[in-house]
């Protein structure tokens, strides 16, 4: 039955507010299905080319979002986007994390209708891409994107792995950063952990219609990491993203075989976690996390309570 049919039986009044509350209504929360790219600063392109394109192994193209900057692919749908590092700058490197959705029009609207802070406008980039920007309540920039036209990767590309599994960065207050992440935009809790009991140094979220996830690296806030411990070489360890291998063992041989070693690297080891890892730097600092998909031992801290990706 219609309103309209259903208002010929009812008071008017009541049929009045029926299609208030109907107009009223927030827009549903379109899909946020996993981690679209990272992006992050460089102080030297061409060394920034070699580990991302030589090292990592991904395969290089323009940027449709920013004509300064270079996509390094590891699939048709998740990359690295490298910026040139602006004449004025921090220690940080990082410039923003990504995620994709299935509509980045409506997820700006479903933004908007819950009154999010800093939005940005949705734009359409050029390779048909649409996208838009927010701020999480520590400034940090957050993307979201849908997916435009997707190209294979070049046989000539030989990613180390071809899913970025998760990103994470500093965070100095989870429940501000809770805020956005789970009450606005719905991630769903994944592990925590943390080097020493009753610390949390750690906390990922899985996003909320897949299994990648974002990991905040907590300093401050019951964390074993003060703030005014926080240098550039502590930063760029926090501010990392993870790819995920199917085995660690085969990955570092590939990589050492293969003449792909970054000059700063360390592992494999066990995670806290319990999945192997091993750790390589871009020339800036940033660190790039391998990581096996499922863990091998029981974890510390917490009990996994999502799914683990597969592959």
């Amino acid at each position: 039955m219609t309103l309209r049919s259903f208002c010929r039986f009812i008071l008017p009044s009541v049929c009045l507010l029926a299609a208030s509350l109907t107009a009223n209504a927030e827009p549903a929360r379109p899909a946020i299905t996993g981690i679209s790219h990272i992006c992050v600063y460089s102080s030297d392109m061409a060394a920034s080319e070699n580990f991302y394109g030589h090292i990592l192994g991904a395969a290089k193209g323009v940027d449709p979002q920013d004509a300064s900057g270079v996509r390094y692919s590891f699939s048709a749908t998740q990359f690295v986007e490298v910026l040139p590092l602006p004449a004025e700058h921090g220690f940080s490197r990082l410039n923003c994390v990504a995620f994709n959705t299935v509509d980045a029009k409506g997820l700006h609207s479903y933004m908007e209708a819950r009154h999010a802070e800093r939005l940005g406008d949705v734009k359409t980039a050029s390779d048909g891409s649409i996208w838009f920007g927010s701020r999480d309540p520590e400034g940090n920039l957050v993307e979201f994107v849908q997916t435009g036209k997707a190209h294979a990767l070049p046989l000539a590309a030989k990613p180390i792995g071809t899913r970025i599994i998760h990103v994470g960065y500093m965070v100095k207050s989870k429940a501000a950063e809770d805020k956005f992440y789970r009450d606005l935009l719905g991630f769903r809790p994944y592990w925590y952990g943390a080097m020493k009991p009753d610390h949390v140094d750690w906390i990922s979220l899985q996003v909320p219609e897949g299994k990648d996830w974002m990991e905040y690296m907590m300093v401050g806030d019951g964390s074993t990491t003060p703030l005014d411990h926080v240098d550039a070489r502590a930063l760029g360890v926090m501010n990392h993203f993870s790819i995920g291998v199917p085995n660690m063992e085969k990955a570092v041989t590939t990589l050492y075989a293969e003449d792909r070693l970054a000059p700063r690297h360390d592992g494999p080891s066990m995670g806290l976690d319990g999945k192997w890892q091993a750790n390589w730097y871009d020339p800036d600092g940033t660190r790039v996390e391998l990581m096996e998909f499922q863990p091998v031992m029981k974890p510390c801290c917490s009990e996994f309570t999502a799914t683990s990706p597969t592959k």
